[in-house]
């Protein structure tokens, strides 16, 4: 009996893991084409479906997006193209473009070239931790933040190639799994990335201030501040929303809540080198509002002069997170 015990207890204990590494793996890298990309419409507030506010934002509309596959999702960041459509990039460095939600289209696939990189001898950037990314709309050049390689890298428009790559040696104390996670282009051109993590909470985390291309080693150095999330979070992206204002995006995961976020506003205008940059609270993605782990935000201003805000986020591939859409409204004032 004993023994009969033991082999049940091992079949099931095998069961669960096959079952746990089907859920964490990372699907294979897609090939370029088409692929439908569903968007089913949700509510903001599961306990209240009229409701219209969070914090500061007014609420548009909110979509759950799905792929025809495992391929789809991990996306880690978000741009608007000039052509009326979206732009995600997932952390296995395949960017996906689709139709706003409710307008007809197909979604695109497209993995990120790669180049070798003599110095390291080392592929970038290959398959690794691609988690953010900047588009020039004027020249439809993109930038993207890679973790795993502590590189950020442009391609040129419509991703055809890839033009540059650097690693800066003012990252090279950044987690590596918790670097780059923002990157933003400010109004004048300039960068500005936030590493994710930090050995310390109370010294935040390290912000750098690039004058130009961060892809290109010719650069400047940048500029180096900080910025602290609120207790318990951190940085996943950041977007300018003019104003001389920047958003920024806070994530949390814990057991007993979840995953939770707070949207803060960061005045840029009274940046100062070495110090902490000036922040306060926006928002909060806390249930019975949708809350999943969003890493992406993006933003644009219409013809009518309305702002909008759109939030994404990352399913990691797991079957029990979901890839949301999340789209507001900003006030003329923050």
């Amino acid at each position: 009996m004993r023994k009969l015990l033991l082999l049940i207890l091992f079949i099931l204990i095998g069961a669960v893991g096959y079952h746990l590494f089907q859920m964490v793996k990372k699907p294979p890298r897609p090939v370029s084409g088409p692929m439908v990309i569903k968007a089913e419409p949700l509510v903001l507030d599961s306990s209240n479906p009229q409701r219209t506010r969070l914090g500061s934002l007014y609420f548009l509309g909110a979509w759950q997006l799905s792929g025809r596959d495992r391929s789809f999702g991990g996306l880690s960041s978000l741009v608007l193209l000039p052509n009326g459509r979206m732009q995600a990039l997932s952390d296995g460095a395949v960017l996906y473009s689709f139709p706003y939600p409710g307008m007809d289209g197909m979604g695109q696939v497209k993995p990120l070239p790669t180049m070798r990189d003599r110095a390291s001898r080392r592929w970038l950037p290959g398959s690794s931790d691609s988690e953010s990314m900047v588009l020039d709309p004027e020249t439809g050049q993109i930038w993207v933040g890679f973790e795993l390689n502590q590189a950020i890298c442009r391609y040129a428009p419509g991703a055809m190639r890839l033009e540059k790559c650097h690693i800066w040696p003012e990252m090279k104390d950044w987690v590596y799994t918790s670097s780059i996670e923002s990157l933003a282009r400010l109004p004048d051109g300039r960068f500005m990335a936030i590493a994710e993590g930090a050995y310390g909470t109370k010294e935040g985390r390290d912000v750098l201030l690039f004058s130009g291309d961060p892809a290109d080693r010719r650069t400047k150095s940048p500029v180096k501040m900080r910025y602290m999330p609120p207790a318990g979070y951190d940085p996943t992206d950041a977007v300018a929303i003019g104003g001389g204002q920047l958003l920024v995006l806070n994530r949390r995961a814990t057991l007993y809540d979840g995953f939770t976020a707070i949207l803060t506003v960061v005045d840029i205008n009274a940046m100062v080198p070495g110090k902490m940059l000036p922040s306060r609270e926006v928002a909060r993605f806390v249930p019975p509002v949708l809350a999943d782990n969003f890493e992406a935000l993006a933003y644009q201003k219409q013809a009518d002069g309305q702002r909008i805000l759109w939030v994404l986020s990352d399913d990691n591939h797991l079957i029990f997170q979901r890839t949301l859409l999340l789209k507001f409204a900003l006030p003329d004032r923050l």
